[in-house]
């Protein structure tokens, strides 16, 4: 039955009538980005910290995944595990954990945005306590703003590349991308260069890394 226009009941949409959809590049390329290393690596499972829950339901249809966040997501999906975990000091032995990623998330540990205690190197201790968790030949997915090194109280880091490097320093870089914070028009690039990290404000770093006993005996 038509019930007709009913004027108290109007949802009026005025700027959906674009030539392009929109979309917020860092968080779909990001995403986008590691899917596809995850499918490279292909684990037989996955641990991730707090990065894009839309990434962690959708990846676990393929890669059975752990899903720790500070705040745990309320989700039932099969292959997907929600849990509880603080990266400051995660539930994991030594040496153990197969295949992680962090991703949007170092950049803010310690700022007290999300309810978590104030610490100037939260991040750095972070760093620290996935390094100790991750295995041998283990896989890292870390994604972060980088740019000119800042931090934007209580908001976020941008970190150097350098600053990443120096971070992870016991584990090797297998890859590097970035999206750009052009103006114009953002670019992803696979395998850029720390060159392109110096003409950034606040651009997207995607870094696969892995842990190869030959670096991690030397530290």
């Amino acid at each position: 039955m038509n019930k007709g226009l009913i004027w108290s009941k109007r949802y009026v949409c005025l700027n959906d009538k674009t030539d392009n959809t929109s979309f917020d590049t860092h968080y779909v390329y990001h995403t986008a980005w590691a899917a596809r290393k995850l499918a490279e690596i292909s684990p037989s499972k996955h641990i991730d910290i707090s990065s894009s829950i839309y990434f962690n339901a959708i990846v676990s249809a393929f890669v059975p995944i752990e899903f720790y966040d500070y705040r745990p997501a309320k989700l039932n999906l099969d292959g997907l595990s929600p849990c509880a975990g603080d990266l400051a000091k995660l539930p994991f032995e030594n040496s153990s954990v197969e295949s992680l990623s962090c991703m949007h998330v170092i950049e803010h540990i310690g700022l007290g945005r999300y309810g978590d205690s104030l610490d100037a190197l939260g991040d750095m201790k972070a760093a620290k306590e996935i390094q100790r968790v991750l295995k041998m030949q283990g896989d890292l997915l870390i994604v972060v703003p980088v740019g000119k090194s800042i931090v934007n109280f209580n908001a976020h880091r941008v970190y150097s590349y350098e600053d990443v490097i120096a971070m992870f320093n016991t584990l090797e870089l297998k890859e590097f991308s970035l999206l750009t914070d052009d103006s114009k028009g953002a670019e992803f690039i696979i395998d850029a260069s720390p060159e392109h990290v110096q003409k950034q404000n606040y651009s997207c770093g995607c870094f696969w890394f892995r842990k190869v006993e030959s670096i991690y005996d030397n530290n």
